[in-house]
């Protein structure tokens, strides 16, 4: 693979692991804030959230060759 094609492609890996830990981060927010809402879901809500963020922060940290 050229050296510019897996440039690209690391970027793009980097943007969506941000993409990821943002949408994470905002709907964990969200997911606490209305727990009264969500009532007995919430703990369920919270883990999808919290694997949002762990994926995404995986994502960053991932070293393509």
């Amino acid at each position: 693979m050229s050296e510019e094609g897996s440039f690209g492609i690391a970027l793009a890996e980097r943007f969506f692991g941000l993409i990821l830990i943002l949408v994470g981060a905002l709907s964990l927010y969200y997911t606490v804030t209305s727990a009264g809402a969500l009532g007995g879901f919430t703990g369920f809500f919270s883990f999808l959230c919290i694997v949002l963020l762990a994926l995404g922060v995986f994502l960053l940290t991932a070293k393509i060759e």
